[in-house]
Protein backbone atom coordinates (compact mmCIF):
# COMPACT_ATOMS: atom_id res chain seq x y z
CA UNK A 1 0.00 0.00 0.00
CA UNK A 2 2.91 2.40 0.70
CA UNK A 3 4.19 1.73 -2.78
CA UNK A 4 1.00 2.70 -4.07
CA UNK A 5 0.74 5.62 -1.98
CA UNK A 6 4.18 6.59 -3.21
CA UNK A 7 2.99 6.50 -7.13
CA UNK A 8 0.08 8.63 -6.00
CA UNK A 9 2.08 11.22 -4.75
CA UNK A 10 4.43 11.28 -7.34
CA UNK A 11 1.65 11.94 -9.90
CA UNK A 12 0.21 14.33 -8.20
CA UNK A 13 3.34 16.18 -7.76
CA UNK A 14 4.29 15.98 -11.23
CA UNK A 15 0.94 17.39 -12.19
CA UNK A 16 1.13 20.30 -10.03
CA UNK A 17 4.34 20.67 -11.38
CA UNK A 18 2.99 20.72 -14.83
CA UNK A 19 -0.15 23.28 -14.11
CA UNK A 20 2.38 25.79 -12.44
CA UNK A 21 4.70 26.03 -15.34
CA UNK A 22 1.68 26.00 -17.31
CA UNK A 23 -0.62 28.31 -15.76
CA UNK A 24 1.95 31.05 -15.80
CA UNK A 25 2.67 30.24 -19.89
CA UNK A 26 -0.51 30.19 -21.06
CA UNK A 27 -1.43 33.22 -19.28
CA UNK A 28 1.30 35.49 -19.88
CA UNK A 29 0.82 33.83 -23.55
CA UNK A 30 -2.53 34.59 -23.93
CA UNK A 31 -2.34 38.28 -23.18
CA UNK A 32 0.63 38.86 -24.98
CA UNK A 33 -0.05 37.06 -28.20
CA UNK A 34 -3.40 38.46 -27.79
CA UNK A 35 -5.26 34.81 -27.46
CA UNK A 36 -9.07 34.58 -25.82
CA UNK A 37 -9.19 31.20 -25.87
CA UNK A 38 -5.45 30.50 -24.70
CA UNK A 39 -5.47 32.98 -21.57
CA UNK A 40 -9.36 31.51 -21.00
CA UNK A 41 -7.17 28.04 -20.62
CA UNK A 42 -4.24 29.10 -19.05
CA UNK A 43 -7.39 30.91 -16.10
CA UNK A 44 -8.25 26.93 -16.39
CA UNK A 45 -4.61 25.66 -15.64
CA UNK A 46 -4.27 28.20 -12.72
CA UNK A 47 -7.39 27.12 -11.06
CA UNK A 48 -6.08 23.43 -11.88
CA UNK A 49 -3.11 24.39 -9.62
CA UNK A 50 -5.16 25.57 -6.42
CA UNK A 51 -7.52 22.39 -6.44
CA UNK A 52 -3.58 20.17 -6.94
CA UNK A 53 -2.96 21.61 -3.59
CA UNK A 54 -5.84 21.12 -2.11
CA UNK A 55 -5.71 17.29 -3.01
CA UNK A 56 -2.56 16.85 -2.08
CA UNK A 57 -3.59 18.55 1.29
CA UNK A 58 -6.62 15.94 1.36
CA UNK A 59 -4.60 12.88 0.68
CA UNK A 60 -1.99 13.27 3.19
CA UNK A 61 -4.92 13.58 4.91
CA UNK A 62 -6.41 10.04 4.20
CA UNK A 63 -2.86 8.85 4.79
CA UNK A 64 -3.55 9.02 8.70
CA UNK A 65 -3.76 5.61 10.50
CA UNK A 66 -7.13 4.70 12.30
CA UNK A 67 -7.99 6.26 15.49
CA UNK A 68 -11.01 6.15 17.97
CA UNK A 69 -12.99 8.46 16.20
CA UNK A 70 -12.35 7.26 12.67
CA UNK A 71 -11.70 3.78 13.01
CA UNK A 72 -11.69 2.77 9.51
CA UNK A 73 -9.40 5.17 9.01
CA UNK A 74 -9.59 8.61 6.75
CA UNK A 75 -9.38 7.17 3.69
CA UNK A 76 -13.03 9.09 2.47
CA UNK A 77 -11.00 12.01 2.51
CA UNK A 78 -9.81 11.07 -0.86
CA UNK A 79 -13.37 11.03 -2.07
CA UNK A 80 -14.10 14.11 -0.67
CA UNK A 81 -11.08 15.63 -2.36
CA UNK A 82 -12.90 14.51 -5.70
CA UNK A 83 -15.92 16.54 -4.66
CA UNK A 84 -13.55 19.76 -4.31
CA UNK A 85 -12.07 18.63 -7.82
CA UNK A 86 -15.48 18.57 -9.49
CA UNK A 87 -16.95 21.80 -7.81
CA UNK A 88 -13.82 23.42 -9.16
CA UNK A 89 -13.77 22.03 -12.97
CA UNK A 90 -17.92 22.75 -13.11
CA UNK A 91 -17.33 26.63 -11.64
CA UNK A 92 -14.12 27.20 -14.34
CA UNK A 93 -16.17 25.70 -17.14
CA UNK A 94 -19.53 28.23 -16.37
CA UNK A 95 -16.82 31.02 -15.89
CA UNK A 96 -14.68 30.48 -19.31
CA UNK A 97 -18.18 30.06 -20.92
CA UNK A 98 -19.44 33.55 -19.96
CA UNK A 99 -16.35 35.47 -21.09
CA UNK A 100 -16.28 33.55 -23.92
CA UNK A 101 -19.95 34.58 -25.04
CA UNK A 102 -19.37 38.32 -24.10
CA UNK A 103 -16.49 38.20 -26.27
CA UNK A 104 -18.00 36.75 -29.24
CA UNK A 105 -21.09 39.13 -28.53
CA UNK A 106 -18.51 42.41 -28.95
CA UNK A 107 -17.04 40.92 -31.91
CA UNK A 108 -20.30 40.76 -33.67
CA UNK A 109 -21.84 43.88 -32.37
CA UNK A 110 -18.60 45.84 -33.85
CA UNK A 111 -17.26 46.57 -29.94
CA UNK A 112 -14.62 44.98 -29.92
CA UNK A 113 -11.00 45.26 -31.56
CA UNK A 114 -10.08 41.83 -31.20
CA UNK A 115 -7.35 41.61 -34.47
CA UNK A 116 -6.26 37.56 -34.06
CA UNK A 117 -3.69 35.92 -31.96
CA UNK A 118 0.15 35.69 -32.43
CA UNK A 119 2.38 32.21 -33.81
CA UNK A 120 3.44 31.73 -30.49
CA UNK A 121 0.20 31.00 -28.82
CA UNK A 122 -0.58 28.58 -31.07
CA UNK A 123 2.63 26.69 -29.93
CA UNK A 124 1.98 26.96 -26.88
CA UNK A 125 -1.62 25.08 -27.32
CA UNK A 126 0.48 22.70 -29.30
CA UNK A 127 2.56 21.44 -26.24
CA UNK A 128 -0.07 21.73 -23.92
CA UNK A 129 -2.05 18.84 -26.03
CA UNK A 130 1.32 16.75 -25.40
CA UNK A 131 2.42 17.44 -21.74
CA UNK A 132 -1.45 16.65 -21.21
CA UNK A 133 -1.73 13.52 -22.98
CA UNK A 134 1.34 12.26 -21.29
CA UNK A 135 -0.14 13.08 -17.82
CA UNK A 136 -3.87 12.01 -18.95
CA UNK A 137 -2.32 7.80 -19.63
CA UNK A 138 0.29 8.10 -16.54
CA UNK A 139 -2.43 9.43 -13.70
CA UNK A 140 -5.24 7.17 -14.93
CA UNK A 141 -2.88 4.37 -14.95
CA UNK A 142 -1.76 4.94 -11.59
CA UNK A 143 -5.66 5.91 -9.81
CA UNK A 144 -7.35 3.13 -11.47
CA UNK A 145 -4.67 0.98 -10.08
CA UNK A 146 -4.74 2.16 -6.40
CA UNK A 147 -8.90 2.92 -6.64
CA UNK A 148 -8.29 6.33 -6.01
CA UNK A 149 -11.33 8.53 -6.51
CA UNK A 150 -9.19 11.81 -6.62
CA UNK A 151 -6.92 10.57 -8.72
CA UNK A 152 -8.94 9.33 -11.42
CA UNK A 153 -10.61 12.94 -10.87
CA UNK A 154 -7.49 14.70 -11.71
CA UNK A 155 -7.16 12.29 -14.55
CA UNK A 156 -10.70 13.63 -15.91
CA UNK A 157 -9.05 16.90 -15.30
CA UNK A 158 -5.82 16.52 -17.64
CA UNK A 159 -8.41 15.10 -20.24
CA UNK A 160 -9.91 18.10 -19.98
CA UNK A 161 -7.01 19.86 -20.62
CA UNK A 162 -6.56 18.10 -23.74
CA UNK A 163 -9.86 18.76 -25.17
CA UNK A 164 -9.79 22.58 -24.14
CA UNK A 165 -5.92 22.93 -25.30
CA UNK A 166 -7.05 21.27 -28.66
CA UNK A 167 -10.41 23.62 -28.69
CA UNK A 168 -7.61 26.66 -28.13
CA UNK A 169 -5.54 25.63 -30.69
CA UNK A 170 -8.07 25.39 -33.46
CA UNK A 171 -9.39 28.67 -32.22
CA UNK A 172 -5.97 30.34 -32.94
CA UNK A 173 -5.31 28.66 -35.99
CA UNK A 174 -8.89 30.08 -37.42
CA UNK A 175 -7.73 33.36 -36.54
CA UNK A 176 -4.67 33.30 -37.63
CA UNK A 177 -6.31 32.28 -41.23
CA UNK A 178 -8.92 35.58 -41.24
CA UNK A 179 -11.92 34.21 -38.85
CA UNK A 180 -11.40 35.96 -35.45
CA UNK A 181 -14.40 35.29 -33.66
CA UNK A 182 -13.40 31.40 -33.67
CA UNK A 183 -10.86 31.70 -30.85
CA UNK A 184 -13.38 32.99 -27.92
CA UNK A 185 -16.28 31.00 -29.58
CA UNK A 186 -13.94 27.69 -29.39
CA UNK A 187 -13.40 28.24 -25.93
CA UNK A 188 -16.96 29.11 -25.03
CA UNK A 189 -18.12 25.37 -27.14
CA UNK A 190 -14.85 23.55 -24.81
CA UNK A 191 -15.78 25.02 -21.62
CA UNK A 192 -19.57 23.06 -22.05
CA UNK A 193 -17.35 19.61 -22.68
CA UNK A 194 -15.46 20.84 -19.33
CA UNK A 195 -18.77 21.35 -17.53
CA UNK A 196 -20.10 17.90 -18.43
CA UNK A 197 -17.36 16.12 -16.68
CA UNK A 198 -17.03 17.70 -13.76
CA UNK A 199 -20.69 16.96 -12.91
CA UNK A 200 -19.73 13.44 -13.83
CA UNK A 201 -17.42 13.81 -11.19
CA UNK A 202 -19.61 15.01 -8.17
CA UNK A 203 -22.42 12.40 -9.50
CA UNK A 204 -19.22 9.53 -9.19
CA UNK A 205 -17.73 10.62 -5.38
CA UNK A 206 -21.71 11.32 -4.23
CA UNK A 207 -22.41 8.10 -5.23
CA UNK A 208 -19.57 6.24 -2.76
CA UNK A 209 -20.20 9.35 -0.30
CA UNK A 210 -23.90 7.85 -0.06
CA UNK A 211 -23.05 4.43 0.10
CA UNK A 212 -25.08 3.76 -3.53
CA UNK A 213 -26.09 0.03 -3.03
CA UNK A 214 -23.27 -2.49 -4.19
CA UNK A 215 -22.59 -3.05 -8.05
CA UNK A 216 -24.22 -6.20 -9.38
CA UNK A 217 -20.36 -7.05 -10.42
CA UNK A 218 -19.45 -7.20 -6.59
CA UNK A 219 -22.93 -8.74 -5.51
CA UNK A 220 -21.90 -11.73 -7.95
CA UNK A 221 -18.62 -11.86 -6.16
CA UNK A 222 -19.78 -12.15 -2.92
CA UNK A 223 -22.15 -14.69 -3.77
CA UNK A 224 -19.88 -17.08 -5.76
CA UNK A 225 -17.33 -17.01 -2.68
CA UNK A 226 -20.42 -17.74 0.03
CA UNK A 227 -21.70 -20.37 -2.75
CA UNK A 228 -18.55 -22.62 -2.32
CA UNK A 229 -18.46 -23.11 1.45
CA UNK A 230 -20.07 -26.08 3.02
CA UNK A 231 -23.44 -25.03 5.39
CA UNK A 232 -24.06 -22.11 3.59
CA UNK A 233 -28.18 -22.36 2.26
CA UNK A 234 -28.53 -19.16 1.18
CA UNK A 235 -26.75 -15.58 0.70
CA UNK A 236 -29.72 -13.33 2.24
CA UNK A 237 -28.33 -9.67 1.63
CA UNK A 238 -24.79 -8.14 0.51
CA UNK A 239 -23.94 -4.33 1.90
CA UNK A 240 -20.80 -2.45 1.13
CA UNK A 241 -19.78 0.49 2.24
CA UNK A 242 -17.47 2.99 1.13
CA UNK A 243 -14.57 4.28 2.63
CA UNK A 244 -12.01 6.00 -0.10
CA UNK A 245 -11.36 3.05 -2.24
CA UNK A 246 -11.80 0.30 0.09
CA UNK A 247 -15.09 -1.72 1.08
CA UNK A 248 -16.25 -3.05 3.94
CA UNK A 249 -18.94 -5.68 3.20
CA UNK A 250 -22.07 -6.62 5.34
CA UNK A 251 -23.57 -10.34 4.17
CA UNK A 252 -26.34 -12.45 5.72
CA UNK A 253 -26.49 -15.78 4.83
CA UNK A 254 -29.05 -18.86 5.94
CA UNK A 255 -27.54 -21.89 7.37
CA UNK A 256 -29.29 -25.18 8.75
CA UNK A 257 -31.03 -24.40 11.82
CA UNK A 258 -29.97 -27.33 13.61
CA UNK A 259 -26.21 -26.94 14.18
CA UNK A 260 -24.80 -25.21 17.25
CA UNK A 261 -23.63 -21.63 17.46
CA UNK A 262 -20.06 -22.61 16.96
CA UNK A 263 -20.76 -24.37 13.97
CA UNK A 264 -22.58 -21.52 12.41
CA UNK A 265 -20.13 -19.01 13.70
CA UNK A 266 -17.44 -21.08 12.19
CA UNK A 267 -18.99 -20.68 8.84
CA UNK A 268 -19.33 -17.58 9.42
CA UNK A 269 -15.72 -16.74 9.95
CA UNK A 270 -15.02 -18.72 6.92
CA UNK A 271 -17.37 -16.66 4.55
CA UNK A 272 -15.42 -13.24 6.47
CA UNK A 273 -11.64 -14.24 5.84
CA UNK A 274 -12.57 -15.59 2.08
CA UNK A 275 -14.36 -12.35 0.82
CA UNK A 276 -11.19 -10.15 2.38
CA UNK A 277 -8.56 -12.24 0.56
CA UNK A 278 -10.47 -13.17 -2.72
CA UNK A 279 -12.39 -9.95 -3.17
CA UNK A 280 -9.87 -6.62 -4.37
CA UNK A 281 -10.13 -3.67 -1.90
CA UNK A 282 -12.38 -5.56 0.68
CA UNK A 283 -10.67 -4.81 4.05
CA UNK A 284 -13.35 -5.96 6.59
CA UNK A 285 -16.19 -8.08 6.64
CA UNK A 286 -18.84 -9.14 8.62
CA UNK A 287 -21.05 -12.13 8.27
CA UNK A 288 -24.39 -12.40 10.20
CA UNK A 289 -26.31 -15.45 10.34
CA UNK A 290 -29.45 -17.14 11.28
CA UNK A 291 -31.38 -20.45 10.54
CA UNK A 292 -32.46 -20.53 6.95
CA UNK A 293 -36.05 -19.80 6.02
CA UNK A 294 -37.73 -23.43 4.08
CA UNK A 295 -40.32 -22.03 2.14
CA UNK A 296 -42.55 -25.05 1.52
CA UNK A 297 -45.55 -25.03 -1.60
CA UNK A 298 -48.84 -27.12 -1.18
CA UNK A 299 -49.41 -29.90 -3.26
Amino acid sequence: MSKTRNHTNAIVNAGLAANVVLAGLKTSIGILGHSPALLADGINSASDVSYYVVVKIFMKLAGKPPDQEHPYGHTQLETIAALVVGSFIVATAVAIFFDAVNKVYDYFTGTSTFAGAENIALWVALLTIVLKIILTIATRRIGRRAHNAAILALAHDHRNDVISATGAAVGISLGLIGYHFADPLVGGLVAFMVLRTGIQILRDASAELMDAVPSQELEGQVRAVASGIAGIRAVEEVHAHRFGPYLILNVQIGVDGTISVAEGDAISSRVETLLRTSIPMVIRSYVHYHPAVEHTHPS
